[in-house]
């Protein structure tokens, strides 16, 4: 056992001492629940202010000593400069790359609603480490992703740890997780409420109760007077006062709901099919995320604005000093930066870049709405406001995020009403033309269908690979059925795949094909495997989810089947019994069947 793993054991069962001695005189479960959220929320705030600071240094590096270096190096090569900038921060990412492979780059939030939703919550603490070195190489050096992604991830993180820590687990785990990253966004943006709601909509997809609302308040609560202590009650972009000039207005408004609801559609598109490109690619998988880069830069030497996480850019749009020319097209462009980061390996996510986006969107729709009626409309600012609300509302469809974030960002109710109209019809067109938001694409595309339905779910949740047997018994075709009829016999498979002379499966053979035969003893010694095996094979992959291996026991009522490579159908890695299947359903449904206090939900 290596040093590491020793002083990792021995930093758990210290920390569990620690907590049984807190925790000596045991409170109520409602208690614990309330202690844990503040913890969560204290702990959030310090991740956050960890992140932030590391942001800033790596982007205060990047584009000033380093920026200015290499300009110099490359005989005031500014262009040339600007492109290596990203190349550079990914070179600095490939060993984190390396030492967590598939845990570090791309977008990582649908990984992470995974984990919560289908998983159980359990994050392991290296997670926290990830989630702020990461996204602070990718943005800092000049990638298009947002901090807001790793942020939920990192207080989610600390929630899991937290509440492993007390040694909670099920819902009362997945409620921490929650309440981390309702932190985290909260923390981010001074907004308690858009912290909750992001963590409801978002992070449990819908999946609450009245119950859970105490936790995820006072974690989100703790978190922002804890970051308004250590940055202030500022936001990182300037936000115009809100005004409402004439309710004919809010006819504009919702306008401006139809614009971005088409948008976020073409946004989700763009974003997974550029995604598709770079799987597809034959490129190494430490290859991508340089290309990306590299494309970035290479946009980013006409347009710069589309580099980094662009708060700066939000702040220009709100104040009407960027034409609406440069906004339409900065929209496009950052949907496109986006992609490339994060679909080649990039690490960060999709909050803030959302909010340029919808920021820009509303700028230049604001712009040509004030123009044809002055009298009856807002300045530029207020449409950018709704935009960046309203866009974010119907990419991640999460209206009700959106509105409890502009009504606290603004402080003013007169703005309910129109990011209301707009953030609502957007988010019905997106839904309409696209089923699922940009977040719960990528686990469509796994096959997971977390809104479906709990049961659905805990089908989905594990893998064939999870329940399969690896010592399965198979026979070779020229085998004889009396010989088939004794390994039948001590064999506790009534289905044996059936092998050539170099182990690649031809048929299938069960005890009910034999039984006739056995009947007459001389035909059982002369007739072969091969004579009565079924060669069209039902099989699965290890890869498969348990709802698709139940759909391909129906096909005709089988009870067992080979699980094969995807990529060689006739190599049999193991067999699969549908009660192993049924078992752990069962058992995926007791281990969710648990109220937040720990008792069964009946």
């Amino acid at each position: 056992m290596s040093r590491l793993r020793i002083f990792a054991r021995a930093w758990r069962r210290r920390r569990q001492a620690l907590v049984a001695r807190l925790l000596a005189v045991r409170p109520s479960d409602e208690t614990q629940l309330i202690l844990m959220a503040v913890v969560v929320g204290m702990v959030a705030t310090v991740g956050y202010a960890l992140l932030r600071t590391s942001l800033e240094q790596v982007e205060a590096y990047f584009f000033g000593p380093l920026h200015s270096l290499l300009s110099i190096d490359m005989g005031g090569g500014h262009r040339v400069a600007i492109i290596l900038l990203p190349l550079l921060g990914i070179v600095c990412l490939i060993p984190l790359i390396l030492l967590f492979p598939g845990e570090v780059g791309g977008y990582g939030l649908p990984r992470f609603l995974e984990i919560v939703n289908l998983r159980g919550g359990v994050i392991r603490a290296r997670n926290i480490f990830i989630a702020i070195v990461a996204p602070a190489l990718t943005i800092g050096s000049g990638g298009s992703a947002g901090l807001e992604g790793p942020i939920a991830q990192l207080g989610g993180a600390i929630g899991s740890n937290v509440g492993q820590t007390f040694g909670v687990s099920g819902t009362k785990l997945r409620l921490m997780v929650a309440s981390g990253a309702a932190a985290g966004i909260a923390g981010v943006f001074n907004a308690p409420m858009a912290g909750v709601m992001f963590a409801i909509e978002i992070v449990l997809l819908g999946d609450f109760e009245v119950h859970h609302f105490t936790p995820l308040v006072i974690a989100a609560g703790v978190a922002t007077a804890c970051s308004r202590m250590i940055f202030g009650n500022e936001l990182m972009f300037d936000v115009l006062p809100y005004h409402l000039v004439s309710y004919w207005e809010l006819f504009l408004y919702a306008g401006l709901g139809v614009v971005v609801g088409g948008l976020a559609v073409l946004n989700i598109k763009i974003f997974y099919g550029i995604w598709d490109l770079f799987e597809a690619s034959r490129l190494p998988r430490l290859v991508r995320p340089l290309i990306g880069a590299a494309m970035v830069g290479m946009v980013g030497i006409g347009f710069p604005q589309v580099m980094g996480g662009g708060y700066h850019h939000i702040s220009e749009a709100m104040h009407g000093e960027l034409p609406w020319l440069l906004m339409a097209l900065l929209a496009i462009l950052k949907m496109v930066a986006t992609a490339i980061t994060l679909g080649s390996g990039g690490a960060g996510g999709i909050f803030a870049p959302a909010m340029v986006i919808g920021t820009m969107v509303g700028g230049a729709y604001g712009v040509l709405v004030h123009a044809a009626f002055p009298a009856i409309t807002a300045p530029v600012g207020a449409y950018a406001l709704v935009g960046l609300g309203s866009f974010l509302a119907a990419a991640a469809h999460a209206p009700l995020t959106a509105m409890f974030l502009l009504f606290e960002i603004t402080n003013s109710h007169e703005i309910v009403l129109p990011i209301l109209f707009a953030s609502a019809i957007g988010t019905i067109i997106a839904r309409v033309f696209y089923h699922e938001s940009i977040d719960t694409e990528a686990l469509t595309r796994k096959g997971i269908e977390i809104k479906v339905g709990r049961e659905l779910t805990a089908m989905n949740a594990l893998t064939v690979d999870d329940v399969m047997h690896d010592d399965f018994t198979w026979v070779p075709e020229s085998m004889d059925l009396h010989s088939l009829a004794q390994r039948f016999a001590t064999s506790p498979w009534i289905y044996f795949p059936v092998l050539d002379e170099n182990e690649r499966m031809v048929g299938i053979i069960s005890l009910n094909d034999i039984r006739t035969v056995l009947m007459e003893d001389e035909l059982a010694r002369l007739v072969v495997v091969a004579d009565l095996m079924t060669r069209e094979v039902i099989t699965v992959h290890p890869d498969d989810t348990l709802n698709r291996a139940m759909e391909q026991f129906g096909r005709k009522d089988i009870e067992q089947m080979p699980v094969v490579s995807r990529k060689d159908p006739q190599r049999v890695f193991g067999m699969l019994k549908r009660q192993d299947v049924i078992r752990a359903y069962n058992e995926q449904i007791l281990g969710r069947a648990h109220g937040a206090y720990g008792t069964p939900v009946h």
